[in-house]
């Protein structure tokens, strides 16, 4: 019994783990590489779109090939590459337009300044800027990975450059910052492979909750018993951290509060990291009266300790164990529930319930008591940890069961019911 439910678990591990990584399912990406070291990025990069479920078409600069082999980005596309607008593979011999139809995206990754000058002014000396150029503008979005050294990127010239790319409706993506290759430190190295990836999937994801704020909190609260020892729970956070996530990727500027868990901050939100309850409530009132939408994930102490010891609390063999009296903490998510902005119904308040039985009796008994319009029931000892879950929606109308998923699903399904519930 117990191997069966154990090869159970893996098989939904498994299966979350497949879904996670064909996010990019059906999207043909046409995938351009200009001079620059950054091009052994775009290696893994082409690595990971076809991970992801995406076909990739390399497409090369002269220049790019004295940083990285045709051959080596054509055994990771399993595609052939084209470099020259003259190529006579193409019975048309015009690659610049037969490429750009197919393409549901073209990504420039390393975009070298040289390139964005390029782009910026219309030119196209080679197949990859005459492509760009050709592309049909309302259906292929062009998306550029900036790589640089930190004074070329600083350069008002590259500057106005990004600035008018994107006026024009190109995306530019951020640039690293760190060392360079040319041994100087700062702004200009192209994102990480998966940085990158991280982008271009949240590119394709409808922007539900375009120009709206969501607050996010997060993971467990730790309740300190004395400087070494606390009361926390099981939570990873990684629910919550899906969900700050999945509203980025639909557009909403974020803002993450998290407890104290070891995981990597989605890409462009706003973490706030706490540990108490109380730290928590004094990190997510401020920014109440800015939010939109708020979405309490996170797996609050309902108690602390009254009075934590200064220092450890020592065993000495003779002693009985100490006595440790309790407060209640204060209800982060009934306090915004009561505020001025919720009780107005400009700010939109969803809880979480993590319960051991009962589900839907003890879930419909706490969105009444917390006061919101929707409450997300799970059962968390079958869901701390993992990469899976089950949901059940709870309003005044009724319920709607999420049935198991990864988080990150159930995050963006989560969104578009948040979406369509505020929807003005």
């Amino acid at each position: 019994m117990l191997g069966a439910a154990r090869r159970c678990g893996v098989l939904r591990s498994l299966l979350c783990y497949i879904a996670a990584m064909t996010d990019l399912a059906g999207k043909h990406i046409v995938l351009g590489l200009s001079g620059g070291i950054a091009c052994y990025k775009a290696a893994e990069l082409c690595r990971g779109l076809v991970k992801q479920g995406a076909t990739v078409q390399v497409v090369m600069t002269e220049a790019a090939e004295h940083f990285i082999t045709p051959v080596t980005m054509q055994a990771l596309s399993n595609r052939p590459v084209y470099g020259s607008q003259w190529d006579a593979r193409e019975p048309n011999n015009m690659p610049h337009i037969n490429l750009s139809r197919e393409a549901d995206a073209i990504v420039i990754a390393p975009c070298s300044a040289d390139f964005m000058a390029k782009l910026l002014h219309g030119r196209a000396d080679d197949l990859l800027s005459l492509m760009c150029l050709a592309r049909p503008v309302e259906s292929v979005p062009l998306l550029l990975a900036p790589a640089m050294n930190r004074e070329m990127w600083a350069h008002p010239a590259t500057q106005r450059n990004v600035a008018q790319l994107r006026a024009d409706g190109a995306t530019v993506f951020a640039v690293g910052s760190g060392d360079q290759a040319c041994g100087e430190i700062g702004d200009g190295r192209m994102l990480e492979a998966a940085e990158l990836l991280e982008d271009l999937v949240a590119f394709f994801q409808p922007k539900l909750l375009a120009g709206r704020r969501v607050l996010v909190t997060a993971g467990p609260t730790y309740e300190a018993i004395d400087p070494v020892r606390g009361i926390t729970n099981r939570s990873s956070g990684k629910m919550g951290f899906a969900v700050a996530r999945a509203a980025r990727e639909a557009g909403a500027e974020v803002t993450l509060v998290a407890g104290p868990v070891h995981l990597a901050t989605p890409r462009g939100v706003t973490r706030v990291d706490v540990a108490s309850a109380e730290q928590m409530l004094q990190a997510v009132l401020p920014q109440v009266a800015q939010a939109d939408v708020f979405v309490a994930t996170a797996a609050v102490a309902d108690w602390r300790p009254t009075a934590p010891a200064e220092h450890k609390i020592k065993k000495d063999g003779a002693s009985a164990p100490p006595a440790i009296a309790f407060s209640e903490t204060t209800d982060i998510l009934a306090t915004v529930a009561a505020s001025e902005a919720a009780q107005s119904g400009r700010l939109y308040c969803v809880g979480f319930a993590a319960e051991s039985q009962d589900l839907l009796h003890n879930a419909q008994a706490k969105r009444v008591r917390k006061g919101v319009p929707l409450l997300v029931g799970n059962i968390g000892p079958a869901t701390f940890g993992r990469d899976d879950n089950a949901l059940l929606l709870v309003d005044a109308h009724g319920t709607q069961a999420l049935p198991q998923a990864g988080k990150l699903t159930l995050a963006r399904q989560l969104i578009a019911e948040i979406a369509a519930r505020t929807k003005a």
